[in-house]
């Protein structure tokens, strides 16, 4: 199911939906320029929220950015378990919604 060919069929989606497919990307493009927050550090970012959204295809290409950019497998570690952190951290403090009656 999880075939980075998939991909490839997006040109599907820019012939039946340019207009905001254009945009789509577009905005993506300019969400991870270079600016007050170098490349590299978005594209940490980005397989951080890969991996918590648990996206296949983000984790394979921002990895593969990351590492375009200088991004160091300490730093990648690093980066899952940031993501890992924050994913455990949402279940501890939406589980006191489970304990309100105690």
């Amino acid at each position: 199911m999880y075939d980075i060919d998939n991909l490839g069929r997006m040109k599907n989606l820019a012939v039946h939906a340019p207009h905001a497919m254009q945009a789509f990307v577009a905005f993506d493009k300019a969400a991870l320029a270079e600016g007050a927050i170098p490349r590299k550090y978005k594209e940490l970012m980005a397989i951080a929220v890969a991996l918590t959204t648990q996206c296949p295809y983000c984790i394979e290409l921002h990895t593969d950015k990351a590492r375009e950019t200088g991004a160091s497998d300490p730093e990648i570690a690093e980066t899952v378990l940031i993501a890992a952190a924050l994913r455990a951290g949402g279940a501890i403090t939406h589980g006191t919604h489970a304990m309100k009656g105690t």
